[in-house]
């Protein structure tokens, strides 16, 4: 496989993450061509030196690399397989990044037989994206994840190559599922505690500083004692999303997993109360007190 971590590499989706490591390759000097499914948020990137294509396939034109973070398995399969997409009229011979996460098997089903694939779990928000402060989980072929080591080393502090092509979403989704339990059930203590007469913040404060905080719940707590949910760092909907596909593998693999399960109950009925494009913080606003209680 030909391949070189001068560019052109394609950015295709400029959500969150896709945004920062679209920018963090400009800031490295690399030829960077882009597309997102609503022109106007490739206008900044455009300003900045990249090039925005009106349709995937026009993106990846000339690239050695492209790299898809859209948001679900519908907007993957567009990207990769609809009339526009990469994979449209045969094969891109350049290395294929997956970094939006899907259920691992629609990641494999969706590559088909095209040559060169990655699976990437990202983890990290849109500054480590754009500092190339990301940790990265990367499944494929072995002599797939060399070629395209340089690249994401370049995005990156940490690489791990995990496995097999659908490795990465795997470990993306266990992460996930750490972090949607562990802020919901911070945002349950913090209701608890205003339910009951404590100081809902001084009590966020006391949890974020105490040893049974993680990095995200201290993170999180902000968040939480600011009510402020806009600007999302990762978007309550995605998070349902992939607390979803966690019970769906779960159920494959014959296993029963409690709190996954209620977590993405939670989340799906915040996010069917419109709460979906605020941070995942807003889960806290779909933990509601019984009827019939008195405050």
């Amino acid at each position: 496989m030909t391949y070189t971590t001068n560019g052109p590499v394609a950015v295709l989706g400029l959500g969150t993450m896709g945004g920062g490591l679209a920018s963090r390759l400009l800031g490295q000097g690399i030829q960077v061509r882009v597309w997102n499914r609503t022109p106007e948020r490739a206008e900044p990137f455009a300003r900045a030196g990249a090039f925005a294509a009106s349709r995937p396939s026009e993106a990846v034109e000339g690239t050695s690399a492209a790299i898809c973070t859209v948001a679900d398995g519908e907007a993957l399969r567009t990207v990769l397989r609809g009339p526009d997409g990469i994979l449209a009229r045969g094969g891109y011979p350049g290395a294929l990044i997956c970094a939006s996460t899907v259920a691992p098997d629609e990641v494999v089903r969706l590559a088909g037989d095209a040559p060169a694939v990655l699976d990437v779990g990202m983890l990290g928000n849109r500054d480590h994206a754009r500092d190339g402060e990301l940790r990265l989980f990367v499944g494929g072929e072995e002599r797939v994840f060399a070629a395209g080591r340089p690249l994401l080393e370049m995005l990156a502090k940490e690489v791990v190559h995990l496995g097999a092509l659908g490795s990465g979403m795997r470990m993306k989704l266990l992460l996930n599922l750490l972090m949607g339990i562990e802020v919901q059930a911070m945002a349950e203590a913090a209701e608890l505690a205003a339910a009951s007469g404590l100081d809902r913040k001084q009590v966020l404060r006391t949890i974020a500083g105490s040893g049974f905080a993680s990095p995200v719940m201290s993170f999180k707590s902000r968040r939480l004692a600011s009510g402020r949910f806009e600007e999302p760092d990762f978007r309550l909907r995605l998070m349902a999303k992939d607390l979803m596909l966690a019970t769906e593998q779960a159920e494959a693999s014959g296993l029963s997993l409690p709190l996954t399960a209620a977590a993405a109950e939670t989340h799906v009925r915040a996010t069917e109360h419109g709460f979906g494009d605020e941070d995942c913080a807003a889960v806290t606003r779909a933990l509601t007190r019984k009827p019939g209680t008195d405050k």
